[in-house]
């Protein structure tokens, strides 16, 4: 094993150039998501907001259009001051933005459809994803009526009263006059729309879809063509892959989309395939890629899209017909969602828009060709870093793979830092460079402000060296990807100022899984902080609601092949921990149920290993509530300095 391109005197260095101590005093952080390039490619519409830095009070969104060239605020929409606004979708000739706002997902919300200033429909639940038709005389989007909970598996679960699965909530294709008026439901009521996309005749749409559980099928979704008129639902394809970004060719011939092992709810993933939209066997057109596609467009001038290529994100054409690929604009950034993935393009194709930001550097919008995309917000510019990054490459059982470290802005030469490893969910994502601020990152910023390093690796079975590199940790979770984390420790000893006495481990979702995992595979760790993690994937099985992404990682249900559930299981090796370990979860939390977490507490309590063990009332997967965000913060910090300092 070895740490390439980088050695002490480096890391230093870097760290002590990479910017301004702090936060300008009066500074104030903009944050862009949701972008949306006018067809022209002259307008950006997006959700914007301002975190000011108060504790416990979350920023307000509302729908800014700029001018595309200069940045220029041209329109400002915010109709509903107590809704939350989805993606802004912009009419056929470029004069309209329509957008759903959201007074709450769960049982008695209601979600309002606007173009510009104008109210013209309501849904009595959940609606997402407006989008014009190609002649702009009507609107789509997906309906749920009378949602039970916010849309996606990552959403706080219904609770778990009555008849279990009988009542599943059914998002569905709808459509609404463009002068406003009744919402009319098409597609059929047994499936769960995920995605869609309007045929260039206006005729029908193309989908993902499946029948009954809405969270749990997005893994094994089909897709399939609804008719505009009837509503009627034609299966295309059921590809043996997980399927995002479904995308129709000009001449409405040809669906392309991405497939890979796994495409989390806003983590896509994969390699592109195209199937004619009447029907057949989906063809990979990028086998072997080194990369992984997160966005796709098929405009006039053919395809378009980005993938994740090691650490950069690369903006890319691809002809639809060989797979071939040509760079065209690539950074080591993240980019915010857009219409088309995490890019937004114009209807030739010839231009993007994005909203991009690295670990030292804060969000902005950038546009232009695809291969001469310029900043045109300044919004954040006295908006300075707090933190060093390095991007960092080891070697690991003949795999070369990529990780990142921040730190503080200042480093002595001669001393050495706690340092605590951080590993991303999934099982497929991938740590990719977002701010270091309060208002994004404040956990890792809050471990940095306190004398922490914290690296983020890119062990195999993530996101950015191909789909080979995603499915190299199947049937082996916590086998060679944590060998692979502990690799790149050891590297990091030979060349950076990690304490090796000082470690501490953390992760979320699979994260937490790993996290739960490490501390019953190493005393390496003298610290740990495990969040809605997996503990027994036997029990868990039978648990959760979305099992059916288990199948394609695990190679049979666990009815079927429980001994690997059972092996790959962290509580079968608790006696063997002794790492401190502080636990947390979502009370209602669907993809990894707090029983799962209560489950390795337990172990934990029973066998004398400190552990505190946190359930944060009525939060789903993700923890949201800014009183609950600001709670756990505060817990993982007190945890690590206990043990760590």
């Amino acid at each position: 094993m070895q740490l390439k391109a980088i050695a002490l005197a480096s890391f230093v260095a870097a760290a002590a150039s990479s910017g301004a101590a702090a936060l300008a005093a009066d500074a104030t952080i903009r944050d862009y998501k949701a972008v949306a390039l006018s067809p022209a490619g002259d307008r950006i519409a997006a959700l914007e907001s301002v975190d000011a830095g108060v504790p416990g009070k979350r920023a307000h969104a509302v729908v800014v259009v700029r001018d595309a060239a200069t940045g220029k605020v041209v329109h400002e929409y915010d109709p509903c001051k107590a809704c939350t606004y989805d993606r802004p979708s912009w009419s056929p000739d470029g004069k309209s933005v329509a957008f759903i706002g959201s007074t709450g997902g769960s049982t008695g919300g209601k979600a309002t459809l606007y173009a510009n200033t104008r109210t013209l429909a309501a849904v009595d639940g959940n609606a997402n994803s407006a989008r014009w038709s190609p002649d702009g005389a009507s609107l789509a989007l997906l309906a749920t009526v009378g949602a039970r909970k916010d849309t996606g598996a990552t959403a706080a679960g219904a609770r778990l009263v009555g008849e279990i699965g009988s009542n599943d909530d059914a998002q569905r294709i709808a459509t609404v006059p463009a002068a406003g008026g009744p919402v009319k439901l098409l597609s059929p009521g047994d499936t769960f729309i995920y995605e869609y996309d309007w045929t260039p005749d206006g005729k029908g749409f193309v989908a993902t879809g499946a029948k009954g559980n809405g969270d749990n099928n997005w893994w094994v979704a089909k897709l399939a063509y609804v008719d505009a008129a009837s509503g009627a639902l034609r299966v295309i394809a059921s590809p043996a892959t997980q399927l995002n970004l479904p995308r129709v060719s000009p001449d409405g011939t040809t669906v392309a989309y991405v497939g890979g092992l796994m495409s989390d709810f806003g983590s896509i993933g994969g390699d592109i395939y195209t199937v004619p939209l009447a029907g057949g066997e989906p063809r990979n057109i990028t086998p072997g890629f080194k990369g992984t596609f997160n966005s796709l467009a098929w405009k006039r001038n053919g395809l378009v899209g980005s993938a994740l290529m090691g650490e950069l994100l690369t903006v890319l054409t691809i002809d639809p017909a060989s797979g071939a690929t040509k760079k065209h604009w690539s950074g080591a950034v993240t980019a915010a969602g857009g219409t088309d993935g995490r890019w937004s393009f114009s209807a030739d194709g010839t231009l993007a828009a994005g909203a991009i930001e690295q670990f030292t550097s804060p969000p902005r919008l950038v546009a232009g060709r695809l291969a001469d995309l310029a900043q045109v917000t300044h919004d954040n510019d006295r908006v300075y870093t707090q933190v060093s990054m390095t991007s960092l490459s080891w070697e690991s059982e003949g795999r070369t793979m990529q990780a990142w470290m921040v730190g503080p802005m200042s480093l002595d030469p001669g001393k050495k830092y706690p340092t605590i490893v951080q590993v991303h969910g999934g099982p497929a994502s991938a740590a990719t460079p977002r701010f270091i601020s309060e208002a994004t990152n404040p956990n890792v910023l809050a471990l940095v402000k306190a004398g922490y390093l914290v690296m983020m690796p890119n062990p195999r079975g993530s996101f950015g060296q191909g789909q080979e590199f995603v499915r190299a940790n199947r049937r082996d979770f916590g086998g060679g990807d944590f060998n692979d984390i502990l690799a790149l420790v050891d590297a990091m000893a030979l060349s950076a100022p990690i304490d090796l006495q000082r470690l501490g481990l953390m992760g979320h979702s699979y994260g937490g899984f790993m996290t739960m995992w490490g501390v019953t595979h190493s005393n390496r760790f003298k610290a740990a902080v495990a969040g809605a993690g997996v503990a027994n994937w036997i029990s868990y099985y039978g648990q959760n609601g979305i099992d059916q992404w288990m199948v394609p990682f695990f190679g049979a249900a666990m009815y079927d092949d429980p001994a690997i559930y059972r092996k790959l299981s962290p509580i079968e090796y608790v006696k063997d921990a002794k790492t401190p370990t502080l636990i947390y979860v979502g009370e209602r939390d669907v993809e990894t149920p707090a029983a799962q977490s209560m489950e390795f507490w337990h172990a934990l309590k029973a066998l004398d290993v400190p552990t505190t063990f946190v359930v944060y009332e009525d939060e789903g997967h993700a923890i949201r509530k800014p009183e609950h965000q600001q709670d756990l913060r505060r817990r993982i910090v007190a945890w690590f300095d206990k043990y760590l300092k």
